[in-house]
């Protein structure tokens, strides 16, 4: 069905004639009437009783008006959607972030989001953030909140969330019995340790064998999980320690160990948003990093 014949015909059928429906057209009625025969001759039904006026849909017309309106209201649904994705108002947000940042994350940020994007649509992958700049390379995600250091020249990055990263131990360690909380201590103090571990993929996980071959140390390993929060609660039940970055330090933690900035250790693993370095970034993924950057900040007042 061509849109503009359609518009055209349910335009003669609300005026009642062609010459009605011709001056709120602003087109010549010769034309229009033209128009309206090759569709009826295309169709082989008459569209209209002309013995009448106004003019009086045929029961092929009647027909032919339903689809033409259902046909009209979806064009112009997809021509606001299309406006609205133009405006960058409308879209979608492929986010990759991990597991336990996005619990931490999105409650906070997304009521922010929704209520000024209610029309874009959010897919979230998680996965372990030494993964998520390889899926924004690949084009899997647009965007990316992981622990990373910015090294990629293929990708740009903007500072969310500096990080520190300390030894966290349960208060039945002998490192929480030697030393208050927040003391900053060298990775070979806590050498005889157990240890709790994250598996490969995972940002600290990183970071803990490069500290671990530095150190020339072979941790005692008591669990290796792929979750932060399963390795946390572990850690401090079982008096065991593990690495993790301060943004995880709460008042679990705090009620139950310790947690130890490494004096030794500068880490260049802090909370990046990342995306494609080509392209523009929409509208509203650059509002969601602004927010995400606002929420994180407002935690901590």
């Amino acid at each position: 069905m061509n849109l503009k014949q359609a518009h055209y015909i349910c335009t003669i059928a609300q005026e009642g004639s062609v010459t009605a429906a011709a001056k709120k057209l602003y087109v010549s009625q010769p034309s229009l009437s033209q128009m309206l025969k090759q569709v009826e001759t295309e169709l082989g039904v008459s569209l209209f009783d002309r013995s009448v006026s106004p003019f009086r849909p045929t029961f092929a017309g009647e027909k032919y008006l339903e689809a033409a309106g259902i046909v009209l209201s979806v064009n112009q649904k997809l021509e606001n959607q299309i406006q609205e994705i133009r405006e960058e108002n409308s879209g979608r947000l492929r986010l990759g972030i991990s597991v336990q940042r996005a619990m931490e994350v999105l409650p906070l940020a997304l009521p922010w989001f929704m209520a000024q994007f209610p029309h874009v649509l959010l897919e979230v992958t998680e996965r372990g953030s030494a993964h998520l700049e390889e899926l924004v390379l690949q084009g899997q995600v647009d965007l990316a909140l992981a622990a990373i250091e910015s090294t990629s020249p293929r990708l740009s990055y903007e500072l969310i969330e500096q990080e520190v990263i300390g030894v966290l131990a349960g208060k039945g360690s002998c490192l929480a019995a030697r030393y208050p909380d927040g003391t900053p201590i060298t990775l070979e103090m806590a050498g005889e340790e157990r240890f709790v571990s994250l598996k490969e993929g995972h940002s600290v996980r990183v970071v803990q064998d490069v500290l671990f071959r530095r150190c020339g140390l072979l941790p005692h390993i008591l669990l290796e999980t792929d979750s932060l929060e399963v390795a946390r609660r572990v850690a401090l039940g079982t008096g065991s320690c593990m690495l993790c970055s301060n943004i995880f330090v709460d008042d679990l933690v705090r009620r139950s160990g310790r947690f130890y900035p490494l004096r030794d250790y500068e880490n260049h693993r802090h909370f990046y948003a990342c995306y494609p370095k080509e392209g523009k970034l929409p509208r509203y993924a650059a509002e969601f990093i602004q927010i995400v950057a606002r929420v994180l900040r407002q935690k901590f007042f």
